[in-house]
């Protein structure tokens, strides 16, 4: 839960450098992501939300993950339609994800070798990249062991 801390007061001060805000709710949410072992679905957050706040609605959870998602606090699990918090918000560039398919464990990778070629590529292709997710998944090395 150490963990979960630090990157709420990250997230806090982050917030405050940019002049957005971090409302009890976003902040709520993203501790629920940052607690969990894995990604957790939308429907879950608002089931455990809910339990807190009897207001809350599906719109709740999905503006708060929206915005988390855009200061870089979340990753979206395409693959999994899923959320995972980001263990280094301050990275700026792209990541690539390892995901267990056993117990669900998420490992954010920052290969900037790998982004810089794609985007090399994109561009000599006139490809103009908008968002790039790359998601690797199999088996971590306790549910190998």
């Amino acid at each position: 839960m150490s963990d979960a801390n630090s990157l709420i007061q990250q997230a806090d001060r982050q917030c405050q450098q940019r002049g957005v805000r971090f409302t009890p709710i976003r902040r709520r949410v993203l501790e629920m992501i940052a607690s969990a072992d894995g990604g957790l679905k939308a429907y879950d957050l608002l089931d455990k939300l809910a339990v807190e706040h009897a207001s809350a609605r599906p719109p709740t959870i999905y503006r708060a993950l929206e915005f988390l998602i855009e200061q870089g606090l979340v990753h979206r699990i395409e693959s999994l339609n899923a959320y995972v918090a980001c263990p280094c918000p301050e990275h700026a560039h792209g990541f690539q994800l390892l995901i267990c398919r056993a117990c669900g464990r998420v490992e954010e990778l920052h290969l900037d070798d790998v982004n810089a070629q794609l985007a090399s590529r994109a561009s000599s292709l006139g490809f103009r990249v908008e968002r790039q997710t790359i998601e690797l998944l199999g088996i971590c090395e306790e549910c190998s062991a």
